[in-house]
């Protein structure tokens, strides 16, 4: 099974490296002496404090998933499976990076379709300098910096979104499938949304839905992805009947830390400029995490007498998820308001709302991301300031945006489950699960 597995997962990224070999091969010697093509600017043209805030920005998000977001779920995971979850924490990063390099950057960032972006940045082809260094690729989007650099941003947005999804289905996916599943989920799923939402050209930009660090493209994607996961997968063995107590509580606040530090590039970042919304995205951020974290534990005090350090970390992630794709476009009054409707929505989320839906989403991205994302989405579209950026936002076109995400992301991610289980099957056998896929996968325990 997972010899076929490995040949399954070599197979697609030979197929995607192949292209981009491809494309930048078909560049003949007499072409690569000539001009550069538009889009290439002076490289005195570009702003070299945007440049250094941008590349410091993608570190911050990058710091998210390594270490921030192998914490958090290693924390709260049993303990049997924490080197588990921070292995394919490590491992999809690893992996969506290479095919981000050679071809999800093209197809979610490029003019193509409304649908889907084209193929002349497979390999990140044409991102070099040109012309002895003088000039410099860049993209439309962000012209003050170079292309190099906008791309390793949108890079860590791609590695954390599939990283989120770990969290629905730990304890009990196959590695080797679950690496299959992340490589077209992210070529499949993730690219082609982040399309819609943020290159000029994708059709929900058309329709003008407003998100500006990834509300709809990381976290409504990520949650809704999380929840067929944990359908298609069924429970954990054990799951209501005995007692999955997390780990160590220390890690998961530490990868709380790491997230709410980084989160400053995800939003902040997202401004793509060293200016006056950067900086209000950096405040409104602040405010609706620290909102977030005290509306989750005012709900968890008040109906179950206990103001847990998990209840914590999951309502400042919860105010952090809702404003991201508000973080541009509303004052810091609404950035407040935003993370106590989303602390308390999201403790909902985790608990009444998980309990109607049945589902096994053990460390609850549903609840937090899917349900924090939507929260943050329509928020947006009723408190978007136009005196802010220009943007008056509609909450009937942000519902759009949320329904056409939740819709694609829930079929694709179904049928991409399906192939893998036909292929090579989702879940560990009993006896792995009882052991834990520390030794029963990666022949490793944690030790102290």
């Amino acid at each position: 099974m997972h010899a076929r597995a490995i040949r399954a997962l070599g197979g697609f990224i030979g197929v995607v490296a192949a292209g981009s070999t491809w494309a930048q091969a078909a560049a003949t010697p007499a072409a690569a002496a000539a001009a550069p093509p538009p889009g290439w600017v002076a490289a005195s043209a570009l702003d070299r404090a945007d440049t250094a805030w941008m590349m410091t920005a993608t570190a911050l998000v990058l710091l998210m998933t390594l270490p921030g977001i192998a914490l958090f779920y290693g924390g709260m995971v049993r303990r049997k499976n924490v080197l588990n979850a921070m292995a394919s924490v490590l491992a999809i990063a690893a992996l969506v990076s290479l095919l981000w390099f050679a071809a999800g950057y093209s197809l979610a960032f490029t003019p193509g379709s409304p649908w889907i972006g084209g193929l002349d940045r497979l390999g990140f082809s044409g991102l070099e300098l040109a012309q002895a260094g003088e000039r410099v690729g860049i993209n439309p989007i962000a012209p003050k910096i170079p292309e190099s650099v906008y791309a390793m941003f949108q890079l860590s947005f791609a590695v954390i979104t599939a990283a989120l999804v770990v969290g629905a289905f730990v304890e009990r996916m196959r590695f080797s499938a679950m690496l299959v599943f992340i490589a077209a989920w992210s070529l499949l799923v993730y690219a082609p949304i982040a399309h819609w939402v943020w290159e000029p050209g994708g059709w929900l930009a058309q329709k003008g839905v407003l998100d500006f660090a990834g509300g709809a493209v990381v976290h409504i994607n990520a949650g809704m992805s999380a929840l067929v996961c944990a359908i298609a997968l069924g429970e954990r063995r054990g799951f209501r009947r005995e007692p999955f107590d997390p780990a160590n509580l220390a890690l998961t606040m530490a990868g709380t830390g790491l997230l709410w530090v980084g989160w400053f590039g995800f939003n902040a970042g997202s401004a793509v400029a060293a200016d006056g919304r950067a900086g209000l995205a950096f405040a409104v951020t602040h405010i609706a995490a620290a909102a977030g974290a005290l509306a989750w534990m005012a709900g968890e005090w008040a109906l179950r007498k206990t103001p847990s350090l998990l209840g914590l970390c999951s309502g400042a992630v919860a105010g952090l998820v809702a404003i991201t794709p508000a973080a541009g476009f509303v004052t810091p009054r609404g950035a407040l308001l935003i993370g106590v409707v989303a602390g308390l929505a999201c403790y909902w989320g985790a608990t009444g709302l998980k309990r109607v839906i049945g589902a096994d989403d053990a460390l609850d991205v549903f609840g937090v991301h899917g349900v924090g994302g939507i929260v943050g989405a329509l928020m947006t579209g009723w408190l978007a300031d136009a005196q802010i950026s220009g943007s008056s936002g509609s909450v009937l076109t942000q519902a759009l945006g949320v329904v056409a995400v939740l819709a694609y992301s829930a079929v694709v991610t179904a049928l991409i489950l399906w192939a893998c289980h036909r292929l090579i099957g989702l879940r560990v056998d009993e006896e792995s699960e009882r052991v834990g896929l520390d030794l029963a996968v990666h022949r490793e325990r944690l030790g102290g």
